[in-house]
């Protein structure tokens, strides 16, 4: 464990897992043609494609944001909103093997650089584009989460119920958080029925309870599933959380 981080924050560990998330992702994108490229994902508007080519910016924007830990010196994630917007589209329409190249090369300079990380540069807060500001070890968790999120978008094998455990719990924790914190979320109670964890996002006293198992809770709150295997203890329809990411 880094000094000064949350308990079990293990570097060499959590890259490990990042690599072999990114291996078994190009593993199951290495076999889809061009045309597979250009069918839907599981994201609105977006292709298979764009999120391939999302995964290699992100990678990118990592990699800077890990130089800034362990130099000092700002590096901007992304030039802008806008200008990453723009990046994702202009390498949507790449051929298939443009694609699963680039997220590879790109996932290979991100751990590069994650290897250079000294202990301590860890704690360094560094700036994403939309201005949050965290310690650097929010590089290593955020990038695991890509990974693993947007493998079930590209619909080629892996579901939520693939993902690891403790990634789901650890992930239940930061997207209710996040919930909470927002204007548009609706008043619910959560109750992971497998784990027993239980979550309160902008609660009221009308707030639902909602049960099932914690993956498909994390899957609903992310927009990845319609949540047909949840159910709210009043009996009416299930609340429509705003959209994360």
């Amino acid at each position: 464990m880094t000094p000064g981080l949350q308990p079990g924050f293990d570097p060499p560990a959590l890259l490990r897992r990042i690599v072999a998330a990114t291996e078994y992702l190009i593993t199951t994108t290495s076999g889809l043609d061009d045309e597979a490229m250009r069918a839907p994902s599981l994201l609105p508007g977006w292709t298979r494609g764009h999120v391939l080519s999302h995964l290699a910016r992100n990678a990118d924007g990592g990699t800077r944001l890990l130089t800034w830990a362990w130099t000092g010196e700002p590096a901007q994630e992304y030039p802008s909103l806008a200008a990453r917007a723009a990046q994702i589209e202009a390498g949507a329409g790449r051929t298939a093997a443009e694609l699963v190249g680039d997220v590879r090369d790109s996932a290979d300079g991100f751990a590069t650089e994650y290897s250079r990380m000294p202990d301590d540069a860890w704690q360094h807060i560094v700036q994403w584009t939309a201005g949050q500001e965290h310690p650097a070890a929010r590089i290593a968790d955020a990038r695991l989460c890509e990974v693993l999120v947007h493998h079930v978008d590209l619909r080629v094998g892996p579901a939520p119920d693939d993902w690891p455990g403790d990634f789901v719990a650890d992930e239940l924790d930061v997207v209710t958080v996040a919930l909470d914190k927002r204007v548009d979320s609706p008043a619910m109670r959560l109750h992971a029925t497998d784990t027993n964890a239980r979550y309160d996002i902008s609660i009221n006293d009308d707030a639902p309870m909602i049960r099932g198992r914690q993956a498909s809770l994390l899957a609903w709150l992310m927009g990845r599933s319609a949540g047909g295997d949840l159910a709210a203890d009043n009996g009416g329809p299930l609340p429509t959380p705003p959209f994360l990411y």
